[in-house]
């Protein structure tokens, strides 16, 4: 099992494509129980470098339907990562262990989880500054962490629990 590194790229406008393209490929096997599928993270974010993969958030009514999902989901190369720390959402990977192409995160719609990762983007959207910031932040993690992602991950947080915060009192979000 290859250990997974953090390593950010360019920007590539080819993201939001992948992501139309995964993003269609879902619904046809699932989507009659899913509420909305959202492209989240770094690769939603015009300009901002990121580790190059997707990530798409998918809502539905109610969480314990996420476990007939597997097997279809499998049809298309996404495995389901049980992930116990994650009691509010299924998470799913397409590709390898470290080499993964796409993150498909399954919450239910309209929770604090779905909610916050939407007010999230939509805030780095609306304050390229503030998109600007993440990026330097992660550089610096990525330069101090690139062979621990996980550390990677839980050093972001605090930058991430600020900016939903701010977003939550934001008038334009």
């Amino acid at each position: 099992m290859t250990k997974p590194t953090v390593n950010l790229v360019k920007y590539n406008p080819n993201w939001k494509l992948q992501f139309e393209y995964e993003k269609k490929r879902i619904n046809t096997m699932v989507g009659n129980k899913i509420v909305e599928i959202e492209h989240i993270g770094s690769t939603s974010i015009k300009g901002l470098d990121s580790k190059p993969i997707i990530d798409i958030m998918a809502g539905v009514q109610d969480l314990d339907e996420a476990a007939a999902f597997v097997r279809p989901l499998s049809k298309i190369e996404y495995e389901y990562v049980p992930k116990p720390e994650l009691t509010d959402r299924k998470f799913f990977r397409k590709g390898m262990h470290g080499q993964g192409t796409c993150h498909l995160h399954i919450c239910e719609f309209n929770s604090i989880e779905w909610n916050e990762k939407l007010l999230f983007r939509d805030y780095l959207r609306l304050h390229p500054n503030v998109a600007l910031e993440y990026a330097s932040l992660k550089k610096e993690l990525a330069a101090n962490y690139k062979f621990d992602r996980p550390a990677y991950t839980m050093r972001k947080e605090p930058f991430i629990r600020t900016i939903i915060e701010k977003a939550k009192k934001d008038p334009h979000i």
